[in-house]
């Protein structure tokens, strides 16, 4: 006999917040499972406020007369090394594993020919190596020699992404008003990305680092199938109810805006300073 309760949806609850942008705070609410569920599992939640942030960012872009020139069809960032939290890594191996045999074999043989152009090109031994972590010269210079290796993205398709609704983060953080040509290579020219006010990429990897007590707290994605081997359910750190995960995210989220607000006034109070300023 069927279970009639197998195909109703899982009960949610509205919860209201807001979110540090800047200087004010946006309003915002969300549907949250009712139940237990995981930081993971709450990554659709996530991504859709991420989604409000980065919409008002370029509807402010382009009232300033610089819009947003990212468009489908310029894959030139899609070639930088993209860092993914460890939630977004298990949430993108249950949905490659939930794909058809065939083209999980197509994934499979794209992320093995990116990380042969990686490992020929030298970057892969720079990659495993820890002192790059800790010193912003050899971050800065790993990003460009990952980025002159000239391998694609693995969901990378016909210079598009093909797992854009669920894409990561960090790829959609990244926004310039520059012209798309000089993506090309921005190690020469003179790219004009768009500072947001927070990103959420980084509250993920804030909890990544206290689970793997590593300084990133997040993997290459180029790294992702070899990571979805382990087993590993990171999103099982951060667990309870909709509202409780949700507010630990924020409660971390609040945290780091403070921080990042107090860096800024203790450097502008100490350039003031500097310059004789009262």
């Amino acid at each position: 006999m069927p279970n009639p309760s197998a195909d109703s949806p899982s009960p949610t609850v509205k919860a209201t917040f807001s979110l540090p942008i800047g200087g004010v705070y946006l309003q915002a609410s969300a549907q949250l499972p009712a139940g237990q569920t995981t930081l993971t599992q709450l990554l659709p939640v996530i991504q859709n406020l991420e989604n409000v942030i980065l919409g008002k960012v370029a509807e402010e872009a382009a009232e300033g007369g610089s819009p947003i020139s990212c468009r489908a069809g310029c894959g030139a960032c899609c070639r930088q090394m993209v860092p993914v939290s460890l939630f977004e890594a298990e949430a993108l191996t249950d949905w490659i594993r939930s794909l058809p045999e065939e083209r999980q074999k197509e994934l499979a043989e794209r992320f093995h020919h990116a990380l042969s152009g990686l490992r020929d090109a030298g970057v892969i031994d720079k990659i495993l190596r820890d002192e790059w972590v800790l010193e912003e010269g050899r971050t800065t210079q790993l990003a460009v020699d990952y980025f002159h290796a000239h391998v694609a993205c693995p969901f990378l398709e016909n210079e598009s992404c093909s797992i854009h609704p669920i894409r990561p983060l960090a790829c959609r953080e990244y926004l310039v008003v520059s012209p798309p040509a000089l993506c090309e290579d921005p190690s020469i020219h003179d790219i004009n990305g768009v500072q947001l006010p927070l990103k959420l990429s980084r509250v993920l990897h804030s909890f990544g680092q206290d689970l793997e007590h590593d300084p990133r707290g997040w993997i290459p994605l180029v790294f992702l199938l070899a990571w979805g081997r382990s087993g590993a359910r990171p999103g099982d750190y951060v667990a309870g109810t909709g509202e409780e995960v949700l507010r630990k995210f924020l409660e971390r989220l609040h945290k780091m805006n403070t921080e990042r607000t107090q860096e800024e006034t203790e450097a502008a109070a100490s350039a003031n300073d500097q310059n004789g300023g009262g």
